[in-house]
This record gives structure tokens, sequence and C-alpha cells, in this order.
């Protein structure tokens, strides 16, 4: 599971990126930094979403 969530981070991050260099690409005309930034709230949703259902059944715990 800690595989799984340090990839979405990277996934994150690399769409943060690409949005950022489609941004100055294109100088704001285009709509590949919508469709990047759109990818990256997806993503954070979706793992979001994986974080609650973990705890929730048991899979990830805290080390409290």
């Amino acid at each position: 599971m800690k595989f799984v969530v340090i990839l979405f981070l990277l996934l994150i991050v690399a769409s943060l990126g690409s949005a950022l260099f489609f941004l100055m690409r294109d100088k704001g005309g285009g709509t590949r930094t919508v469709k990047a930034l759109t990818l990256r709230v997806g993503l954070s949703l979706v793992l979001f979403l994986m974080l609650m259902g973990g705890f929730a059944s048991g899979l990830l715990t805290t080390n409290l």
C-alpha cells in the first residue's frame, strides 16, 4: 500500500509539472494546462479516497 501511495504522489507532482510546462509553452492559450490540472485533481481525489478506505479497512494504521 505504501508503494501505491508513493506512486500516486509522484504522478500528482508529474501532472503538476506538466501543467506548468504547458502553461509556459502555450502562453495560456491551450487546453492542455487545464487537462493536466484536471488530471492532478482527479489523482488527488483517488488518493484521498484510497487513504480513507485503507484506514477504514485496517490496511493502513498510524504509528502512535
